[in-house]
């Protein structure tokens, strides 16, 4: 029911509902309605300005009232139109099916093959008791060389290519050993221990060896001990590994910090035998030196070689890692190449 008594109101407000409600109106639409009446150029302001001069003046107060109601029934129907279509895009937006979206998940990186190399011999030894310890790559002669039986004259220190820092004392450490004479010299025995790290020698750079690679040392001291438990300890870890089917061998090796002294060789696992670059032909790769430690490191270290024994060995650790990955070349393990991927 119309609600206003002046009849050219009454016909604006007919008009309004008409366009009110018999259009589609839209969100856009709706803002062109309220611009065409309630805008400044719109209808009512237009319609106030012409019709307000034909009213008797005793009559404009009253016009002025039902105007501005009319003004404020157009705006607030307008805003009750907005409402409920918003309320109806609510509505059709909850009810909408769910689409399940899969993406593959997205590979950030992996880990590095040497990495992954030391967590994997780390996980086999922790599983037998022992600690994992680090030291300094920047090294003393004393721990690097004569804690390890290598005094300043041996001619085993030749066979090292040591890159020194400050010449003849301060060196980057050519083997891990040097961490284990410093533990031995911090701790009391019984000592079970590995010590994988990088170690630094002046080599000539090829497929199989580099001037900066790695190394996983291993020491045992404690009150007695045995070859018979060293080749076990080794055996061990080349099936844990690298598999049951690697095939290894032990050969008679000099080393000073140990006495008896032992290598552990295995088949190649590039030609399988039949000799390549990788093994220089001979069919078997040098993967570590091991032994009995020697009296004299036990006695430099102030442990009593009466009392306690021990038996250690130091790996190539590059070495395994291409074993395990079947990488063909060292150079490729630090040469920085983000597009290396390693065989897992």
């Amino acid at each position: 029911m119309n609600q206003f008594v002046n009849k050219d109101i009454k016909n604006l407000f007919d008009q309004f509902l008409n366009d009110l409600n018999n259009t589609e109106l839209d969100k856009d639409e709706l803002t062109n309605l309220w611009r065409r009446y309630l805008g400044t150029d719109g209808i009512l302001k237009n319609f106030f300005s012409t019709h307000i001069t034909q009213i008797p003046k005793e009559s404009r107060k009253d016009f002025g009232i039902e105007f501005n109601k009319l003004r404020e029934t157009i705006e607030n129907s307008i805003n009750e139109k907005q409402n409920n279509l918003k309320e109806q895009e609510i509505k059709a937006y909850h009810e909408q099916e769910i689409v399940q979206l899969n993406f593959p998940k997205i590979k950030m990186g992996h880990l590095h093959p040497l990495t992954q190399t030391i967590r994997d011999i780390n996980a086999i030894f922790k599983s037998l008791g022992y600690s994992v310890m680090d030291g300094p790559e920047i090294e003393t002669d004393e721990y690097c060389f004569q804690r390890m039986n290598l005094p300043i004259d041996h001619p085993a220190r030749d066979l090292q290519d040591s890159i020194y820092i400050n010449e003849p004392d301060i060196l980057l450490r050519t083997q891990t050993s040097s961490i284990e004479a410093r533990i031995l010299g911090k701790y009391k025995p019984p000592i079970k221990v590995v010590m994988p790290g990088r170690v630094y020698r002046n080599e000539k750079v090829n497929k199989s060896n580099h001037f900066m690679f790695h190394q996983y040392q291993m020491s045992t001291i404690q009150e007695k001990v045995s070859m018979a438990e060293l080749f076990a300890i080794i055996k061990y870890l080349f099936k844990q590994y690298l598999g049951d089917d690697v095939v290894i061998r032990f050969r008679c090796k000099y080393y000073p910090e140990v006495e008896p002294g032992l290598g552990p060789d295995m088949q190649c696992f590039n030609c399988k035998g039949e000799g390549c670059q990788i093994c220089k032909g001979r069919g078997w790769i040098e993967m570590g030196g091991a032994g009995i430690r020697h009296p004299n490191v036990l006695r430099m270290a102030g442990i009593d070689p009466e009392k306690y024994q021990g038996y250690a060995f130091g790996l190539g650790l590059d070495r395994w890692a291409m074993a395990k990955h079947g990488i063909t070349d060292i150079r490729t393990l630090l040469g920085g190449n983000l597009i290396y991927r390693p065989k897992y």
